[in-house]
C-alpha cells in the first residue's frame, strides 16, 4: 500500500492548489466527493428557482467540477444521480415530453438532492437548483431560449444540419453529440453573493463534503492511515482522462470472483478508508495530468511528495528546460546544442537545491489491459538525490546531437507561425526512441512495451535492451527507405543508443581523428563520399540522393565490395570538381589508418560504429566556414548544401 500512501501525503502537502486550473487545458486538483464533467449547457437562475438565462458552453470552458457520491462518481451505465450538475436526463423533468431518447431519472436526482438540502450541511445555491428543477420546465426553457432546438412533433431535433453560414446547425450541436445527452451546469445569481458559479464555489464544496461524509455508517481498519475510519464504497476513475473508466481498486464478485472463495466480502480482502481513497486518486489524477506522460492507455508519472516541481524521467532535454531557457540561435549550431546541455545540466542543479537530498520522489506507470481495469507496471521510490543523479546520468550516458526537435515561433512581420529547429544535446525521449526502433507509425502497443521496457534503464541504471539498439541501427542504415526528416531524427537516435550500449568505449559526440577501428573508418568513409557527391550535384542544380545513400544499407552489410562500386560512381563527380582534391585527399588518409589492411579487405558486417562516424564527419563539414569550404579550380564562388 505504499504507493496509495504517498499519494496521500502528497494531497495533504498540496491544499493548497485544491480547485485551480480547472479550465480545458489544466486537470484540477478536486476537493473529495465530487469528479469533473464536460458541461454542455449553462443555465442561470437567482436564489429563489427562478430561470433567467442560458447558453451553450464554448468547448475550451467545459470541465466542470461537480459533487458527486461513489456510485455516481463511477458510473458507466444505469441509474447514479449526480446531487447537483447532471445530463438533461437527471435534470429536466418534462425530458420524457420532449421525446428524451435515453432513461428518465429525475426522481432519484430529485431525491439526492432533496437529502441533501434538507440537512443541517445545506447550502443556498443547492437549494436554488432544487426549487427550479421542481418546476419541470427545464427543457421548456431551454427550448424557449433558443438553447435547445424541437420539430413540428413537439419533439427534439435528431436530424444535424450539415450547412454553413446563416443554415449552420445550432451551438449546441458543436458540443454534444445530441440534444437529448447534453449535460447541465448551474449558476445561481444571489445578492452580495461574489461566486456565482457553483462550480467555482469553495462554501459549496465544503457543504457536499460533509453531507455526504455524514452518510457514511460504516467503518474498517485503513491499511493506510493504520485505523479505524469510514470505509470506502467504491473507488475513483477517471485517473487518466475524463473518459477513463478503469479503476486501479475494485472488486466485482458478480461476473469475475476476485475475492469469493477466499474472503466473504470485498472489505475483507483490503480495507482503506473513504477519505484515503479519495485523496490518494485525486493526487494520482491532477499529477498524471499534470505532469504525467500519456499515451493510449499508459500513463507514466513522477512526482514529489512536497509537491516541488521535477524533471520528468520521459522528456528529452527540450521538454525539461521548456521554451522560455531556449537558445534564441535561428538556426540550429553546434554552440547552441552545447548551451542546452549546459542549461539542461544547471537545471538538475536547480531542482536538487530546491528539493533537497531526503525529499521523497516516486515514480509509477499505470496501463490497463481491459477498459475497467488498471495495473501498476511500475513503481520505485527513491530521494531527490538519488532520483535526479539517475535523470541526469541518462542524459549524459545516452546523449547524442539531435536537431529533430523544433517550435513554433511567430513572425512578426507576418504574423505567422514558423517553424523553428533546435539542435540539443541529450538523451533521446523514450516515445522518440520507439519510433527510431520501430518507425514513426508503430502501433501503440509496441510503443508502450518499448516505453516500458525503457523506464527501468533510466531510473535503474539498467542497460539498454540490445535489440532496440540493433533494430534502430538497422534502420537508420536504410537511408532511402525514409524521408530525410525521419532518417536525420533516426540515425541521431541510433547513434545515441549505440554510445549508451557500449559506453566504455567512450565514443565522443565529435569527430574522433585518432579513432582507427574498421567500423569508424568504414563510416567516415561514407560520409565522405556522400559529401562529395553532394557538392557536385549543388554545383549542378541537381537535388537526388546520392549513391552513398542508396547503397548505405548494403554498405552496412558489405562494406568493401559496396565500397568499391559507391567509389567508381564518384568518378565523374570528382572530374566535375575539376579533380575534387581534398575529398580525395582526405579519403587516402582515412584509407590509410586501415592497421591491419585486411580490415579494408574484410567485407563482414559493420556495426553501429559506422553510424556514428559516418553522423561525426557530416557534422564536422558542417561545421566549416564558408570561407573555409575546399577551393578548386570550378568551385571558386560555389557554397555546398547542407542536406
Amino acid at each position: 500500500m505504499s504507493w496509495i500512501h504517498k499519494l496521500y501525503e502528497t494531497y495533504e502537502n498540496c491544499q493548497s492548489m485544491i480547485g485551480g486550473g480547472s479550465d480545458e487545458e489544466q486537470v484540477p486538483l478536486l476537493p473529495i466527493c465530487h469528479t469533473t464533467q464536460k458541461a454542455h449547457i449553462e443555465i442561470v437562475i437567482d436564489q429563489e428557482g427562478n430561470f433567467r438565462r442560458a447558453r451553450v458552453i464554448p468547448k475550451n470552458e467545459a470541465r466542470t467540477i461537480i459533487p458527486c457520491t461513489e456510485k455516481s462518481g463511477g458510473r458507466t451505465s444505469g441509474e447514479a444521480a449526480h446531487p447537483l450538475c447532471d445530463k438533461l436526463q437527471y435534470v429536466a423533468g418534462d425530458y420524457v415530453k420532449y421525446g428524451g431518447g435515453k432513461k428518465h431519472y429525475f426522481k432519484s436526482y430529485k431525491s439526492e438532492l432533496k437529502k441533501w438540502c434538507n440537512s443541517s450541511f445545506s447550502h443556498p445555491k443547492a437549494i436554488a437548483v432544487l426549487k427550479y428543477v421542481k418546476k419541470g420546465t427545464v427543457i421548456q426553457d431551454l427550448v424557449q431560449h433558443q438553447v435547445l432546438f424541437i420539430g413540428n412533433d413537439n419533439k427534439f431535433l435528431k436530424e444535424r444540419s450539415k450547412k454553413k453560414g446563416k443554415n449552420a446547425p445550432p451551438d449546441i450541436y458543436n458540443v454534444a453529440g445530441s440534444q437529448d445527452e447534453a449535460f447541465i451546469r448551474w449558476v445561481v445569481e444571489t445578492p452580495g453573493s461574489l461566486e456565482t458559479a457553483v462550480w467555482q464555489d469553495e462554501s459549496l464544496w465544503d457543504s457536499w463534503t460533509k453531507y455526504y461524509s455524514s452518510t457514511k455508517s460504516e467503518k474498517t481498519l485503513c491499511y493506510v492511515a493504520g485505523k479505524e475510519v469510514f470505509s470506502a464504497d467504491q473507488h475513483p476513475a477517471k485517473l487518466r482522462n475524463d473518459g477513463d473508466k478503469a479503476k486501479l481498486i475494485s472488486s466485482n464478485d458478480l461476473s469475475g470472483f476476485t475475492f469469493r472463495g477466499r474472503f466473504i466480502t470485498a472489505g475483507q480482502a483490503c480495507g482503506v478508508g473513504f477519505e484515503t481513497t479519495q485523496k490518494a486518486h485525486y493526487a494520482l489524477r491532477w499529477l498524471i495530468n499534470r505532469q504525467g506522460y500519456k499515451k493510449g492507455d499508459q500513463a507514466i508519472v513522477a512526482w514529489a511528495t512536497s509537491g516541488s516541481n521535477i524533471p520528468s524521467p520521459t522528456h528529452d532535454a527540450v521538454s525539461i528546460l521548456g521554451e522560455n531557457d531556449l537558445p534564441s540561435d535561428e538556426c540550429p549550431t553546434a554552440s547552441t546544442a552545447q548551451e542546452l546541455a549546459i542549461k539542461l545540466r544547471n537545471r538538475i542543479a536547480g531542482y536538487s537545491k530546491e528539493l533537497g537530498d531526503t525529499t521523497g520522489i516516486v515514480v509509477m506507470a499505470l496501463d490497463s489491459a481491459t477498459p475497467g481495469r488498471m495495473g501498476i507496471t511500475y513503481y520505485r521510490e527513491l530521494t531527490g538525490s538519488d532520483f535526479l543523479k539517475r535523470i541526469e546520468n541518462w542524459h549524459e550516458s545516452c546523449a547524442w546531437i539531435h536537431d529533430y526537435r523544433y517550435i513554433d515561433v511567430r513572425d512578426d512581420k507576418s504574423n505567422t507561425k514558423k517553424r523553428k529547429y533546435l539542435s540539443f544535446v541529450g538523451a533521446p525521449a523514450p516515445g522518440d526512441i520507439a519510433e527510431a526502433a520501430y518507425g514513426s507509425k508503430v502501433d501503440d502497443k509496441l510503443r508502450k512495451s518499448t516505453v516500458k521496457r525503457i523506464l527501468p534503464c533510466i531510473i535503474d541504471g539498467q542497460q539498454i535492451p540490445r535489440d532496440l539498439v540493433e533494430s534502430a541501427v538497422r534502420r537508420a542504415s536504410n537511408r532511402i527507405g525514409m524521408e530525410d526528416w525521419e532518417w536525420n531524427k533516426t540515425l541521431s537516435i541510433a547513434c545515441a543508443l549505440y554510445r549508451k550500449y557500449n559506453r566504455k568505449e567512450n565514443y565522443d559526440m565529435a569527430l574522433d581523428l585518432s579513432r582507427k577501428t574498421r567500423d569508424y573508418l568504414y563510416g567516415r568513409l561514407l560520409a565522405i563520399a556522400d559529401r562529395l557527391e553532394e557538392h557536385a550535384l549543388y554545383k549542378a542544380k541537381e537535388k537526388r540522393a546520392t549513391n552513398a545513400a542508396r547503397y548505405m544499407q548494403r554498405f552496412a552489410y558489405h562494406p568493401n565490395k559496396t565500397w568499391m562500386q559507391i567509389y567508381l560512381s564518384l568518378l565523374p563527380y570528382m572530374a566535375r570538381l575539376g579533380g575534387a582534391k581534398y575529398y580525395k585527399d582526405l579519403m587516402d588518409e582515412v584509407k590509410c589508418k586501415f592497421d591491419p589492411i585486411e580490415d579494408f579487405n574484410s567485407d563482414k558486417p559493420l556495426s553501429g560504429e559506422f553510424l556514428l562516424a559516418y553522423h561525426c564527419q557530416r557534422a564536422a563539414f558542417w561545421a566549416k566556414d564558408d570561407a573555409e569550404l575546399p577551393v578548386t579550380q570550378s568551385n571558386t564562388d560555389e557554397t555546398v548544401n547542407k542536406q
